[in-house]
């Protein structure tokens, strides 16, 4: 584990309050929590200071209370440092990272068609991954949604033939 020993002493004196924090999962995967409030620039930190050159992922997720985002990142040497932090859902606001990580857009976009939650500074552009007839207000990903607010309205629109035959 002497890869993360760098990047965790490097997080570790800049941000002595997240020491706690960090988690070293294994060999070349570091996780932290970050608070919301500290993740704009916390991110700028991994992103210049630990090399996190890399944006690989987002990955969001519903607590029913709030909704977590892990940012996944790695460096050239393979090193990934995954950032969790969250949002209250009734405030469900985040930043778009899409100036520091271009390769971030169409995460974020899902994250908007998901879940619902709106990402500040994202440009303009088409829906993702969901369709442009999927219902407004309908986020599949939050744990309050089911199936059945949709079926009319998507479904039923377009009857399926019984047969395929004729």
């Amino acid at each position: 584990m002497e890869n993360n020993l760098p990047i965790v002493e490097k997080i570790a004196a800049k941000y002595p309050d997240l020491k706690d924090a960090i988690r070293v999962q294994r060999e070349q995967r570091i996780w932290i929590k970050v608070p919301y409030v500290n993740f704009r620039k916390f991110l700028e930190f991994a992103a210049s200071q630990l090399k996190q050159d890399i944006f690989c992922m987002l990955t969001g997720l519903d607590d029913k209370e709030n909704f977590s985002f892990i940012y996944h990142m790695a460096d050239v040497a393979g090193v990934m440092l995954n950032i969790e932090t969250s949002v209250p859902k009734t405030n469900a606001v985040i930043d778009t990272i899409t100036d520091i990580y271009p390769a971030a857009e169409l995460q974020e976009r899902e994250v908007v068609d998901l879940f619902g939650v709106k990402v500040n500074g994202l440009g303009a552009g088409p829906r993702y991954p969901l369709s442009d007839n999927w219902p407004d207000g309908q986020y599949p990903m939050r744990k309050d949604w089911t199936a059945d607010k949709i079926e009319k309205k998507i479904y039923k629109a377009t009857p399926l033939k019984e047969d395929c035959n004729g």
